[in-house]
C-alpha cells in the first residue's frame, strides 16, 4: 500500500483528452518527488497513452486502465471523437471512484470541449458535469495563484448574452459560495472580497451602464447584511492590480474574460482552476488541451504541479 501524510485518502487524476497534453503534464507533475510525496493518487485514463510519457507508474500511484483506446488509432494533437470518448471515459470513472468513496478528491486534465460537443451537444465543461453528477444547483470557478483568488459570476456564456444572464440572486450567490470557500477550504476567518463592475469605470455612475446600480449593488448590499466583509463595486480595470488586489481574498468578476485575463497574464503557469461547491475538491491545470505542443515532449508541467499542490492542501 503507498504511503503518504494522508494514507487513507486517494486524489484521482483524469488525463484528459489523450491526444492532447493532459498525459505529459500528469506525467511530469507526478515524477516530481516533491509533488509525488503529497498524496497517494489513482490516475485514470488509458496507460497505452501515458507511458508513452512516463517510465512506469511511480511511487505512491496507483493506474486505473480504462483502455478506451485500445487497438483505436489516436493520432497526437489531433482533435477527434476518439480522444472526445475517451476524455469523458475517463471522468465518468473519476464520478465512480468519488460516489464509492474511492478517492476524495479529483485533479482532471483538460479535455477538448469542441471534440465533446460533437459528440455530445449538452456538455459544457467540467464544471457543470461534475456540478449535474453531484446535485449541485450552484458551483463555481474560483482561479488560484497563490493568494490571488478570481471568481467568475457567468461562465462559458457569449459576451453577448452576459448583461442578459446576470441578475442581483446570482451575483449574490457567487458572493456567498466564494465566502463559504475562503472560510472553510482555505480557513479564512475574516474574508475580504472585492466586486467588480460589469462596465467600463463600473458604469461612470449610471452613465455607461445600470448593472452596477441595478445587480451588483443589491446583491452586494445583500451579503453586508448577512455579515460577510464586501466591497464593490470597483471598475475591473484597475481592480487587478497588485497594490490593490492585495487587499483582498477574492475578487469576484462578472464574465470569463473579466476575471480570467488579469490573472492569466500574470500568474499562467501557475494558475489553478477550483471548482466550489462540491461535496470534494476538484481542481485543474488552467490550460487547454494545446494540441500544437502533444507529443512533443515540450509541456511544461507546472500549471498541474500547482493543481495537484492546492487539491493535496485542500483536501487534508
Amino acid at each position: 500500500m503507498p504511503t503518504s501524510k494522508s494514507s487513507n485518502k486517494w486524489i484521482g487524476i483524469t488525463l484528459g483528452d489523450p491526444a492532447g497534453i493532459g498525459p505529459e503534464v500528469t506525467a511530469k507533475a507526478l515524477a516530481k518527488p516533491s509533488i509525488n510525496r503529497l498524496a497517494n493518487f489513482k490516475i485514470i485514463g488509458d496507460y497505452t497513452i501515458y507511458r508513452k510519457y512516463a517510465s512506469g507508474i511511480g511511487k505512491n500511484c496507483l493506474f486505473i486502465d480504462t483502455q478506451s483506446i485500445a487497438n483505436k488509432k489516436l493520432k497526437p494533437g489531433k482533435m477527434s471523437r476518439i480522444g472526445a470518448k475517451a476524455s469523458m471515459d475517463y471522468l465518468q470513472k473519476a464520478i465512480a471512484l468519488i460516489k464509492n468513496g474511492e478517492i476524495s478528491s479529483l485533479v482532471t486534465a483538460p479535455v477538448c470541449k469542441e471534440a465533446i460537443f460533437r459528440m455530445d451537444s449538452s456538455f459544457q465543461g467540467h464544471t457543470e458535469l461534475l456540478a449535474n453528477a453531484f446535485c449541485i444547483k450552484h458551483p463555481g470557478m474560483l482561479f488560484v495563484a497563490g493568494p490571488l483568488r478570481s471568481i467568475i459570476v457567468t461562465r462559458h456564456i457569449p459576451v453577448a448574452k452576459v448583461s442578459r444572464a446576470l441578475n442581483a440572486a446570482l451575483v449574490y450567490e457567487t458572493i456567498k459560495l466564494t465566502h463559504h470557500a475562503l472560510r472553510k477550504q482555505f480557513r479564512i476567518k475574516r474574508p475580504r472580497i472585492a466586486v467588480c463592475g460589469l462596465n467600463p469605470h463600473a458604469g461612470e455612475g449610471g452613465i455607461l451602464g445600470h448593472e452596477e446600480k441595478d445587480i451588483i449593488l443589491p446583491a452586494i448590499q445583500r451579503a453586508k447584511r448577512r455579515g460577510m466583509a464586501i466591497d464593490g463595486p470597483f471598475p475591473a480595470d484597475t481592480l487587478y492590480s497588485p497594490h490593490i488586489a492585495n487587499r483582498y481574498a477574492a475578487i469576484v468578476a462578472m464574465y470569463h474574460d473579466q476575471g480570467l485575463i488579469p490573472v492569466k497574464a500574470m500568474h499562467f503557469s501557475k494558475l489553478v482552476n477550483l471548482t466550489i461547491g462540491l461535496p470534494f475538491v476538484r481542481t485543474s491545470p488552467a490550460h487547454g488541451t494545446a494540441f500544437d505542443l502533444a507529443g512533443k515532449n515540450k509541456c511544461d508541467p507546472s500549471s498541474m504541479c500547482a493543481a495537484i499542490a492546492l487539491a493535496a492542501q485542500l483536501h487534508q
